[in-house]
């Protein structure tokens, strides 16, 4: 980062070159992500983590665009901004910044009574742009803004009942087994939080109701299979326990963080793309990888081995229906 001054009030700049782009950067020296017991000796804490400060959260996204950014294009966003910090207030931002530049991409969607205008990340310097909005997590739309109703990824979220990733890594595996009846390829995803999705392509030719009603059958058939480990009770007094297979954010203007995003947890955890094997892994974790060694991990591809072109629902539906 190139710092162009800060003037008697201490207001802080920087630039960053991004593409062909030189975007602003405000504040960069602002801590957004405290180290657990800041020292004196330039920010580094017991332990060995320092803070995170804005312009380490620009440096993360941009590094990490080439491999973010095809998992973003197209897609309407919603931004969690952290303005302040972890310690600061949340905004959970849909409409787009009040001083967006003219050259990033919008979409205009429809909402009940009127619509709202979402920003689109397609390039690295939107996403620097956001970042330096101190948009920490992205939240995208499982369609794209030129057919909003019909998405192309399908997402089951499993969400364990306590902080432990055991249960989340049988539910995920005995998911795809299941999906491979379905012949249904599937990817992992640790959120950076408590669970992990599993993520399923799709060609775009079914509408979200029955995207929906599709990835709910799925979830009760698999329940089924271990009623005392797996539930698709919403209520969580219900739940006894039980890992929850959540497939709510499979509807018109829902989402489901990106892979990649930042979570606003202490350590700066990444939503991370993962191998198979990786689930099967005992050192794997929600939380395993973080903005210091996340760009290791998305070097290796670990969704090499799933097809990109998506899959169509109704050989699926066909085979699901034989298994109700």
């Amino acid at each position: 980062m190139s710092a162009t001054g800060a003037d008697s009030a201490g207001t802080e700049e920087g630039s960053v070159r991004a593409g062909r782009r030189t975007v602003r950067i405000h504040r960069p020296r602002k801590v957004l992500f405290p180290g657990s017991a800041r020292s004196t000796d330039g920010g580094r804490t017991d332990g060995g983590r320092a803070d995170v400060t804005k312009a380490d959260l620009v440096e993360y996204y941009r590094s990490v665009a080439r491999h973010m950014l095809p998992e973003l294009r197209g897609r309407p966003l919603m931004l969690e901004r952290h303005p302040d910090g972890l310690d600061g207030p949340r905004f959970m931002q849909k409409n787009i910044p009040g001083n967006y530049p003219d050259w990033a991409r919008r979409a205009e969607m429809a909402k009940k009574g009127g619509t709202v205008t979402h920003p689109v990340c397609d390039d690295t310097a939107t996403l620097v742009f956001l970042a330096d909005q101190a948009s920490v997590t992205f939240h995208r739309w499982l369609s794209r803004a030129d057919r909003p109703d019909h998405p192309d990824r399908l997402v089951f979220d499993l969400d364990p009942a306590r902080d432990d990733f055991g249960p989340v890594r049988a539910a995920a595996l005995l998911l795809r087994e299941l999906l491979d009846e379905l012949a249904l390829p599937a990817s992992a995803m640790t959120t950076g939080s408590k669970g992990l999705h599993v993520i399923v392509r799709l060609d775009r030719r079914t509408a979200f109701d029955e995207v929906r009603a599709f990835a709910m059958d799925v979830a009760r058939v698999l329940a089924a299979r271990d009623p005392d480990r797996l539930t698709t009770e919403q209520r969580t007094d219900a739940r006894a326990g039980r890992l929850y297979l959540d497939v709510q954010r499979n509807a018109y203007a829902q989402t489901a963080v990106a892979p990649y995003s930042v979570r606003p947890k202490e350590g700066a955890p990444v939503a991370t793309p993962i191998s198979w094997d990786q689930v099967k892994d005992p050192a794997v974790t929600a939380r395993r990888w973080t903005v210091t060694d996340v760009l290791e991990q998305a070097r290796t591809c670990p969704w090499s081995d799933v097809p990109a072109r998506g899959r169509s629902l109704a050989p699926a539906r066909r085979r699901l229906d034989a298994l109700l």
